[in-house]
């Protein structure tokens, strides 16, 4: 009778709590503006409190609204997703000023049509919502639109993905980091007192200071070709699949730390990376043929002789452009080629700038040496990569960001003048520019040191392994999290989840262990950007009575509704959602729809308390209603005591 009593209480909760949120209506259009031009229409109708964020976000808040499209290449992009004026204010749930879009969100793409044959353009838009109090995980709207072909067109059968932004977003973050490492090379000893000479050679040389001008200019382009093809060459050899596998493939990113370790032990002096003397000996015998090919043979020779500085810059550029694709180390040449190219031309139109230029001399050698320490800091970032991939556990947390103070620190000694290396020249008084790289360089020194301890380290957290990659994944001494000896011991399939306390990511394998070991489940319905969980995990989790239950007395399922994971292809089916059809593709997209025909409700954070048989114990319980500790601790009382009865 009282289990009776207690099942149907719980009905009555999920019946009263629990709910289905549809916030947002998609309707999509098109608007013919020309023969070969249409304009897509993107209308999102949003119910009262309800917010839709703008394409244009910060990192770490909500998701934004991205459109992705797939379809046959019949068409072009001209321009990017165009968005209505978002507001710009306060949101509570991120605790940041946010761009959101309220009650109504209209976006249009412009398209040029290139197909003499009628097709359809299919993709998806993806998009998060909020309200004052929570929010929904992610969720993909598939579109399709009717394209009549054009006369003239082409008949083009592939198909492409096309993501909106992101790809021009990230080849323009490319192109300025590689125009930042072409002007590092320009500050070697191999390029910098290079500019003085060729551009007094073109101004005495020419007839005409116009002449030396348009020389001068010939000569940056030359570079900019020779570099450029360069880029050209490495994408063609390795094809843009490779360069795309390369960020996860293991013997890449060994290779790439072994190189980068080599580079690094040159700049710093141990030896110099040349080029054959037969290359560089020819390219200047071509320089005497004069014109437009002596101009370019003079700046191939600048190429081969600064190779000993240059090189290990342009290698470490190809190995950061590569995971871009195919144009990710063309767009990274024409970035450093230009910051090279650019001096030349200038100081050739106004040479009187060049008594502005410091002396060559061994502040030189500094910036060489400094290229050198950061050289070898981030070899230990593709050495991690690969530790990451095997699993191997070699080069844990701790480990990684010692040696990254270990050569930060070093190099803040080296700046201060406490290390001399062996081209140096002797340090008579330390610059303003020098010791102020010295203070940044120090500070992000001591910043590391608490990472040892298990600090956060938010600035450089895109470097070392994750927090749960670690020796003491608990922190240093604390081998188990504010005292909290947890009796549920690692098994297959279990993770290192938020405040220390092992969960399992699959349904499936945390209910067969928790058979296997005669303890209750609680689900933990979450998602990577929900913001609540994070709350609920940071200030109700941390508790010690909390987190005792979560780790000893029940087996913890944190499902994330937001996971992109693809399921394999047989795995992949279509439901109903909401009275709406909803393809299952993602591992999200199957824990959302576990949760919403479940329990009725698609809100995060969302726990339920169930035995090892699936039987619910208790109502479920979420962050607006159990928020605190005192709350959550007595729920998960109640549902231990319901099981053991």
């Amino acid at each position: 009778m009282k289990r009776l009593l207690v099942v149907l209480f719980t009905l009555m909760s999920v019946v009263v709590s629990a709910q289905i949120f549809n916030p947002v209506e998609w309707e999509f259009s098109q608007k013919q503006l020309s023969d070969t031009e249409i304009e897509l229409q993107f209308k999102a109708t949003i119910e009262d409190h309800w917010h839709l964020y703008s394409q244009h976000l910060e990192a770490d808040g909500p998701v934004p609204t991205e459109f992705t499209f797939t379809t046959t290449d019949g068409f072009e992009l001209v321009g990017n997703m165009q968005e209505g004026e978002p507001l710009e204010e306060f949101d509570p749930n991120f605790d940041m000023i946010l761009k959101y879009f309220g009650n109504e969100a209209i976006f249009t793409q412009k398209v040029k049509v290139i197909s003499a044959t009628d097709f359809k353009l299919d993709g998806n838009v993806y998009f998060m919502v909020c309200d004052e109090a929570q929010c929904l995980p992610p969720e993909e709207v598939e579109f399709s639109f009717d394209i009549k072909g054009v006369d003239g067109g082409e008949a083009v059968p592939d198909t492409k993905v096309y993501s909106d932004e992101k790809e021009g977003k990230s080849m323009w973050a490319l192109f300025f980091i590689a125009f930042l490492s072409g002007f590092a090379a320009l500050l070697t000893p191999c390029v910098f007192p290079m500019i003085p000479m060729t551009v007094s050679f073109f101004t005495k040389q020419s007839k005409t200071k116009a002449k030396g001008i348009a020389n001068a200019i010939i000569y940056g382009l030359s570079i900019i070709v020779i570099y450029v093809a360069l880029g050209v060459g490495v994408s063609s050899i390795f094809g843009a699949d490779s360069l795309n596998n390369m960020a996860t493939n293991v013997y890449f990113n060994i290779g790439f730390f072994l190189l980068l370790i080599i580079f690094g032990a040159s700049f710093l002096g141990a030896f110099e990376i040349q080029l054959p003397a037969s290359w560089t000996n020819k390219s200047v015998e071509a320089e005497g043929k004069g014109g437009l090919i002596g101009i370019f043979f003079m700046a191939f020779t600048l190429a081969l002789v600064s190779f000993s500085c240059t090189g290990p810059i342009v290698g470490t550029l190809l190995v950061e452009a590569a995971t871009g694709g195919y144009m990710g180390p063309i767009i990274g040449m024409l970035g450093f080629s230009l910051a090279i190219a650019l001096p030349f031309a200038l100081f050739a139109a106004f040479p009187g700038w060049l008594n502005s230029l410091p002396q060559s001399g061994g502040w030189l050698n500094s910036v060489k040496v400094t290229l050198g320490f950061l050289e070898i800091a981030l070899a230990f970032k593709f050495l991690s990569n690969a530790d990451l991939v095997m699993q191997t556990h070699w080069l844990e947390r701790e480990l990684f960001i010692a040696i990254w103070i270990m050569i930060f620190g070093l190099l803040t000694m080296y700046l201060l003048g406490f290390l001399k290396f062996v081209h140096d020249s002797d340090l008579k008084h330390i610059s303003v520019g020098r010791l102020s790289v010295a203070i940044l360089t120090g500070t992000l020194t001591l910043y590391m040191i608490p990472g040892l301890w298990g600090a956060p380290l938010k600035i450089i957290n895109a470097f070392p392994p994750p927090m749960q990659y670690s020796e003491s994944p608990f922190g240093v001494g604390n081998s188990q999290g504010g005292g909290v000896v947890s009796n549920v011991h690692e098994e297959d399939g279990q993770h290192l989840g938020p405040q220390g306390i092992m969960v399992f990511h699959d349904y499936d394998e945390g209910m067969s262990h928790a058979k296997k070991v005669g303890l209750p489940v609680v689900v933990d319905f979450t998602g990577w950007a929900c913001v609540n969980c994070r709350k609920m995990e940071e200030q109700v989790w941390s508790d010690a009575n909390v987190k005792s239950m979560l780790s000893s007395d029940v087996v913890l399922i944190s499902l994330h509704v937001d996971e992109r994971e693809e399921l394999p292809e047989s795995d992949k089916y279509e439901t109903t959602l909401a009275g709406k059809t909803k393809k299952v593709k993602t591992t999200g997209d199957k824990w959302m729809v576990l949760q919403a025909n479940t329990y009725n409700t698609n809100s995060q954070p969302y726990y339920v308390f169930l035995n090892n048989d699936g039987e619910q114990m208790v109502e479920a319980a979420n962050y607006q209603d159990y928020g605190s500790v005192e709350l959550f601790s007595d729920w998960l009382n109640r549902g231990l005591k319901e099981y053991n009865k």
